[in-house]
């Protein structure tokens, strides 16, 4: 749990971000918390973002996938999604996130995709379905996001949390 996984983004993606200084994997990788949840990220575009999360060491007390995991992948991947399109002169900046929890998961890889609803100048929104390994819906999530500007001092911050 924890390790770091290549996400294969877009050459220009990679060169836009390059260019500032960013490391991609770390800036998408939800930080610290990601890691210890085991979040993976396996395909990031505007267009789509999937990311797996074990099940094992993410459940409350009946041994079911936690309800906050959930929140946590979820909010990471539409992140991503609106981090990817807002481009490197934005930040994305969760400012609504809702879940709906459909059946509970003791064991295995839980699957999140992120597919966008709007993708504005100031916002992004995207929903979010985690499933389980046969396939079934376990959670539906949306987020919203704000895109900010960035400022002189983001990129260094985002460079040295990584």
């Amino acid at each position: 749990m924890g390790e770091q996984q290549h996400v294969t983004f877009p050459r220009e993606v990679i060169d836009e971000y390059a260019a500032l200084g960013v490391d991609l994997p770390a800036l998408f990788s939800a930080g610290h918390l990601g890691t210890r949840m085991g979040v993976r990220i396996v395909e990031a575009s505007a267009e789509r973002v999937v990311g797996t999360m074990p099940v094992e060491g993410n459940t409350q007390p009946y041994g079911l996938l936690h309800g906050g995991a959930s929140a946590v992948l979820a909010e990471t991947l539409g992140s991503v999604g609106s981090m990817l399109h807002g481009g490197s002169s934005k930040i994305a900046v969760g400012v609504d996130l809702n879940c709906t929890h459909h059946r509970g998961v003791r064991s295995g890889l839980v699957t999140g995709v992120a597919t966008p609803v709007h993708r504005g100048r100031t916002t992004a929104t995207y929903e979010i379905v985690i499933s389980d390994e046969e396939g079934r819906r376990v959670c539906s999530a949306r987020l919203t996001c704000l895109l900010r500007d960035v400022s002189p001092g983001d990129a260094a911050r985002v460079t040295a949390a990584g």
